[in-house]
C-alpha cells in the first residue's frame, strides 16, 4: 500500500507523520517543490520510527511525480496559506493553478488513486481537482469537515469538561463562515447536546467554530496543521483499511439536498473504494435556509474559478 502526500510544509508533514506513526501504509511518500525540503523531514519522521516503534517508510522527493507512481491515495496539500486578514478566497487564483498543476502530475503517473483535497479555499479546490483529474466525484473529496466537526467537539469537550472521545457531531456545508454545524444532530455519550448546555453558550461554541480556523491564523500568523494534518491521515486510513467510517467529506453534489453542482461538506461512508455512499439528513427548515446560505457562498467562488480558466 502506498501513499502519496504532495506539499511537504506544516500539513503534509504532520499528515505524513500521523501516517507512519499509525503505520496505515508501506510506503509514504511526501513530495515538495523546494530542494531537501520534503527530503528532510521525511527522513526525520522514518528517524523516529525505532522510537515510536513503527515500520512505515518515508520517502522525501522534490518535484519527481515518477517516485509518486501507482499510490492508491494521494493527499494534496499543496498552496499557500492564509495570513493575517488573508481570507480563504484571496487565496483561489494562485492555489487553483498549483493544485490543477498537481492533480495533472498526481493522474499521470497514479490514474486509478483516490484523491483528498486539503488545499484552501477547500471547496474550490476541491472543484479544480475534480474537473482537472476526471475521475468519478467518489475518489476526488476535499477534507474540512472532519477539521471543523474536530474542533466544534472540541470547544464543546472544553465548555461540559467531558472528554472529546464521548462527543459525537455532523457539520455540512462549506469550510469557512458559512459552515453548517447541527446541535440538532451532537451528542455528549448518547445524550443530546442540548440537554447538557444552554441555547446561548451552545451559540457561542457555534460561531466559534465557524471561524475556528482565522482564530489560528490570528494567533499564530498562519493556518493550522496539527489538527488538519491528522484529519486528512483520519481519512486516508479510513479508505486505505475499509473502514466504512462516517465522516462529514467535501463532494460534488449532484441532487443530494436538492443540490446540483455544487461542492459542500456531506456525511458519507468512506471506505476502500473512496465514498461508498452519502448520506441524506432530513434537515429542518433553518437547517435547509443556513445549508442554501453555504451553497450560494461556494459557488460564488466556484463561479471565480470557472472565470480563470476562460
Amino acid at each position: 500500500m502506498k501513499i502519496t502526500v504532495v506539499g511537504a510544509g506544516n500539513v503534509g508533514a504532520t499528515c505524513a507523520d500521523v501516517l507512519a506513526y499509525r503505520e496505515v501504509a508501506n510506503e509514504v511518500i511526501l513530495l515538495d517543490i523546494k530542494e531537501g525540503v520534503a527530503e528532510g523531514k521525511a527522513l526525520d519522521i522514518w528517524q523516529k520510527a525505532p522510537i515510536d516503534l513503527y515500520d512505515t517508510r518515508t520517502v522525501g522527493v522534490t518535484n519527481d511525480y515518477s517516485r509518486t507512481a501507482n499510490s492508491d491515495v494521494v493527499v494534496i496539500t499543496s498552496g499557500l496559506p492564509r495570513k493575517p486578514g488573508m481570507s480563504r478566497d484571496d487565496l483561489i487564483s494562485t492555489n487553483a493553478n498549483i493544485v490543477t498543476s498537481v492533480t495533472e502530475n498526481v493522474i499521470a503517473h497514479s490514474p486509478n488513486a483516490i484523491i483528498i483535497v486539503v488545499s484552501n479555499p477547500l471547496d474550490v479546490m476541491t472543484y479544480a481537482a475534480h474537473v482537472t483529474s476526471k475521475l468519478p466525484r467518489t475518489k476526488v473529496m476535499g477534507m474540512a469537515g472532519i477539521l471543523d466537526t474536530a474542533r466544534y467537539r472540541a470547544f464543546l469537550a472544553e465548555a461540559l469538561n467531558v472528554s472529546p472521545k464521548d462527543i459525537q457531531a455532523v457539520l455540512m456545508g462549506g469550510h469557512g463562515d458559512t459552515m453548517v454545524p447541527l446541535p440538532r444532530y451532537t451528542t455528549v455519550g448518547g445524550i443530546p447536546v442540548t440537554e447538557l448546555i444552554d441555547a446561548a453558550r451552545l451559540d457561542a461554541i457555534v460561531e466559534r467554530t465557524k471561524t475556528g480556523g482565522g482564530e489560528l491564523v490570528k494567533l499564530m500568523g498562519t493556518s493550522a496543521w496539527y489538527a488538519p494534518g491528522s484529519a486528512a491521515a483520519q481519512m486516508v486510513e479510513a479508505i486505505v483499511k475499509d473502514q466504512r467510517r462516517v465522516f462529514p467529506v467535501c463532494i460534488s453534489l449532484e441532487g443530494e439536498y436538492g443540490i446540483n453542482n455544487c461542492y459542500l461538506g456531506v456525511p458519507v461512508i468512506l471506505g476502500k473504494n473512496g465514498i461508498e455512499q452519502i448520506i441524506e439528513l432530513q434537515l429542518n427548515d433553518n437547517e435547509k435556509e443556513l445549508l442554501e446560505v453555504s451553497r450560494q457562498r461556494v459557488s460564488e467562488v466556484m463561479a471565480v474559478f470557472d472565470n480563470l480558466k476562460k
